[in-house]
């Protein structure tokens, strides 16, 4: 009797174990989705963001390039034109962002680093643990009682 009774509880116990499991999967699947949702967004931001800003940055580029240049000549400088050099790398650089390839190659660099430069991405002092936590906040709270006490 005793087996049988041992028998339908280990069959119930099985079976909420594999209910919980199933849950517990469900839910990462469900964060990781919510986690790589947000990603995208703020991706999307940042290359609208940039899309926007050179509108502005190239109307200014360009009234700066027409009034350079119309100073070295005006003037006989040609110096006035050297301005002209680090705007267009800025304006390049926004134009690839929000037009170009920079996002893929970035991508294809970050993949790199990840595969074969792993060492570069490691936290001082290690992954940070519960173990550690649990000391930095036990030391808080006692740090915190010496100076209530004083």
């Amino acid at each position: 009797m005793a087996f049988i009774l041992k028998s339908g509880l280990n069959k119930k116990f099985l079976k909420q174990h594999k209910f919980i499991l199933t849950n517990l999967k469900l839910q990462l699947e469900r964060q990781l989705m919510m986690q790589n949702e947000m990603r995208e967004r703020q991706m999307a931001m940042q290359v609208a963001w940039s899309r926007e800003f050179l509108k502005y940055f190239g109307t200014f580029f360009g009234i700066a390039a027409i009034s350079l240049t119309a100073g070295a000549i005006k003037r006989k400088k040609p110096a006035f034109l050297f301005p002209i050099i680090p705007l267009g790398f800025v304006l390049t650089y926004q134009y690839d962002l929000g037009y170009g390839t920079l996002l893929q190659r970035m991508k294809g660099e970050a993949e790199n680093i990840l595969e074969k430069e792993k060492n570069k991405l490691q936290l001082p002092k290690g992954m940070i643990t519960f173990e550690s936590l649990e000391k930095a906040r036990r030391e808080q709270i006692v740090s915190c009682l010496h100076l209530t006490e004083t």
